[in-house]
C-alpha cells in the first residue's frame, strides 16, 4: 500500500474508534431534528418504532434502519415512542454492563439513558405497556407496517408458516388491545423523510465512499490471471475493514466473470480467473451503518480487448454524461433525453449494440437510493418520472450484459443531488481506459 493509503486509513481507523466510544455516531442534536420532522407529521398521534431483536451469538447486532435513524440507539429489543402531540419522544430498553461491554457501547447508556440519547423520557423495557396503555388513549398510534433491515425470520405467504412479520403482529396486537384507537402505517412517512440526506449523513457518506473507493482501486491493482474471484473478494473486504468500516454493504462482495455476467448478485467466488476475462466487482463500505455502491469493469489482463473496449466505452460515455445533468427538479427520463442528445451531437452511433444494450440509458442512470441500506428505503428504485430533491443520494448505474461473448460491463456511482447539480461521492476512480490500463500496468512491474 502506499504511503498516502497509511495515512488515510490511520486518519479513518481513528475517527472511526472515536465514534465507538460515543453513545451515538451522531451528536443528539441530529437525532432529535430527525425526531421533530416526523412528530411535524403526526400531530394527531404517536409513532412507535420497534428496534430489532438480539442477533446470534457471537453476530454482530444490527439495529432496525427505522430505529436508527430517529436515535441512534444499538440496543436489542428497544422501543422508541415519537408524540407527535406532546412534541416529545420516550425510549424503552434495558442493558446492563457485561452486554455494553461486549458490544463495545458506551456505558452512558445504562449510567445516564436520557443524557447519552437526547430522547426526552426513558423507562426501563417492561414498563412499556403501562406508558403505551396511556397514551394510546388519546391518540392515533402510527407504526411502520413494512419491515426493512435484517431479513424476516417468518414466511407470511408460505401454506406452512403464514406468521405476520414484527411490524404486522405489533400493530395487530395494538388495535387488539385498544380497539378504539386508529393505527396507521407510517412506513413511507418515515422512508421519505430517510430520503433525504442531512449534511451530517452525506458526510458519513463521502467516508463510506472514499474507502470503497480505496478497496476497489487496490483490487483493481492486485488482479491477476491465475487468482481465484474469493482472493480479490478477501481484498476488498480487507482494505475496507482496515480503514475503519466494520464490513461491507448488505449483499456480499459481487463478482462475475465469463459465464456468471448475466446474474448480477453473483457473489460465490469459485472462479479461477483465466486470460480474457472480464471482471464486474460491484460493492461498498458500511460506515457507521451508511453504505456505499459502487462497480468497477476491467480485464484481468491489464489490457482491454476491442470488444471489452467497445462496450465499456458507451457504458462510459453515457455515465459521464449522466453526471452533467442531474439538478433538482429534472426527472431520470429527462436526464436520458439530454443524455442522448448529447451523445449524437458528439457523433456516438447510438444504434450500436453496444448502447442498445445498455440498461438505465433511457432513465439516466437513476436505481435505488443509497444510505443506511444498499437498497435504501424499502429498496424500490427512485421513480423515473418524478423529479429529483436536493439531498437524495442514490445510484447511478449503467450496464449491459453479453451472456453468448461472456462479456458483462457495468458502471456505478454513489450520487449526492446538491443545491445546484450533483456530486459523485465515488469520485477517484479511475473509469477511463487509459487510466485502467496504466494502474495495472503499473502495479505489474
Amino acid at each position: 500500500m502506499t504511503r498516502s493509503l497509511s495515512a488515510c486509513i490511520v486518519a479513518l481507523a481513528m475517527a472511526s474508534a472515536i465514534a465507538a466510544n460515543a453513545p451515538l455516531d451522531f451528536d443528539k442534536s441530529e437525532y432529535a431534528a430527525r425526531r421533530q420532522k416526523l412528530m411535524a407529521q403526526i400531530p394527531d398521534g404517536i409513532a412507535i418504532i420497534q428496534g430489532s431483536l438480539a442477533g446470534p451469538l457471537n453476530n454482530e447486532f444490527i439495529q432496525n434502519n427505522d430505529f436508527i435513524y430517529l436515535c441512534g440507539v444499538k440496543l436489542p429489543r428497544a422501543v422508541l415512542i415519537v408524540d407527535g402531540i406532546h412534541k416529545e419522544s420516550t425510549l424503552f430498553c434495558s442493558t446492563s454492563e457485561n452486554y455494553l461491554r461486549n458490544e463495545g457501547l458506551s456505558l452512558d447508556l445504562l449510567r445516564d439513558p436520557k443524557g447519552a440519547t437526547g430522547v426526552e423520557k426513558y423507562y426501563p423495557a417492561n414498563e412499556f405497556t403501562t406508558i403505551l396503555t396511556g397514551l394510546a388513549a388519546q391518540a392515533k398510534v402510527y407504526t411502520p407496517f413494512t419491515p426493512e433491515g435484517p431479513p424476516q425470520e417468518v414466511a407470511t405467504n408460505s401454506d406452512w408458516d403464514g406468521r405476520l412479520t414484527r411490524e404486522r403482529q405489533l400493530a395487530k396486537m395494538i388495535q387488539q388491545r385498544f380497539p378504539n384507537t386508529e393505527v396507521r402505517d407510517c412506513t413511507n412517512m418515515l422512508w421519505d423523510l430517510r430520503r433525504i440526506k442531512t449534511p451530517a449523513e452525506i458526510e458519513v457518506m463521502r467516508r463510506a465512499s472514499r474507502i470503497s473507493v480505496q478497496a476497489m482501486i487496490e483490487v483493481m491493482k492486485e488482479a491477476r490471471i491465475g487468482q481465484y474471484e474469493y482472493e480479490l473478494s478477501a481484498l476488498f473486504e480487507y482494505v475496507c475493514k482496515r480503514q475503519g468500516s466494520r464490513r461491507v454493504f448488505d449483499y456480499n462482495v459481487i463478482i462475475s466473470s465469463a459465464e456468471n455476467h448475466p446474474y448480477l448478485h453473483y457473489y460465490r467466488h469459485n472462479r479461477k480467473l483465466a486470460d480474457g476475462d472480464f471482471l464486474v466487482v460491484d460493492s461498498g463500505a458500511d460506515y457507521q451503518d451508511y453504505d456505499s455502491d459502487i462497480t468497477i469493469s476491467f480485464p484481468i489482463n491489464g489490457k482491454f480487448s476491442p470488444r471489452q473496449r467497445e462496450i465499456y466505452e458507451a457504458c462510459n460515455a453515457v455515465s459521464k454524461a449522466c453526471l452533467l445533468y442531474y439538478k433538482p427538479g429534472v426527472t431520470a427520463y429527462e436526464v436520458g433525453a439530454q443524455v442522448r442528445k448529447k451523445l449524437l451531437e458528439e457523433g456516438y452511433d447510438l444504434t450500436r449494440d453496444a448502447f442498445t444494450s445498455l440498461q438505465y440509458f433511457r432513465e439516466g442512470g437513476v436505481t435505488h437510493y443509497v444510505g443506511l441500506a444498499t437498497h435504501d428505503a424499502g429498496g424500490s428504485d427512485k421513480p423515473k418520472n418524478q423529479p429529483l430533491r436536493a439531498g437524495e443520494v442514490f445510484a447511478s448505474d449503467v450496464f449491459a450484459v453479453f451472456p453468448k461473448e461472456n462479456l458483462g460491463v457495468r458502471i456505478e456511482n454513489v450520487v449526492l443531488i446538491t443545491e445546484t447539480g450533483c456530486e459523485n461521492l465515488s469520485v477517484g476512480l479511475p473509469r477511463e481506459i487509459s487510466e485502467i490500463e496504466a494502474l495495472m500496468k503499473g502495479n505489474r512491474k
